[in-house]
């Protein structure tokens, strides 16, 4: 019984060491764009909900805090500076729903 048990740990480990990074990475860069244009556009709580992704699923590393920074910026200088069209809520709610899968399947939010 001990041996099944720790086997079973074994894989549990292996199977998130052999997670894909850059999956892991671009779900935190698509989440900081979205943060950023939430930003620019007055969307406080998707902003919000875009940190707490944040918080729940990227490593707690330099790399991905650094990243989601640099996407959030990036996006909130360029809905600044092109002048688009803010998206409507409905429109954010669902880049968020669809990240909020991504990083579930990429970054397993820690027990």
């Amino acid at each position: 019984m001990k041996r099944t048990t720790l086997f079973a740990a074994l894989l549990l480990i292996a199977g998130v060491a052999l997670a894909d990074p850059a999956a892991g990475l671009a779900a935190i860069q698509d989440l900081g764009r979205v943060n950023g244009q939430a930003l620019a556009c007055g969307q406080m709580a998707t902003s919000s909900q875009s940190k707490q992704l944040m918080i729940r699923h990227a490593p707690k590393t330099r790399r991905y805090g650094e990243l989601f920074e640099e996407a959030t910026n990036a996006a909130f200088l360029r809905q600044g500076k092109d002048q688009d069209a803010c998206p409507q809520a409905a429109e954010f709610a669902a880049r968020l729903a669809e990240l909020a899968g991504r990083l579930q399947s990429t970054l397993p939010a820690a027990q």
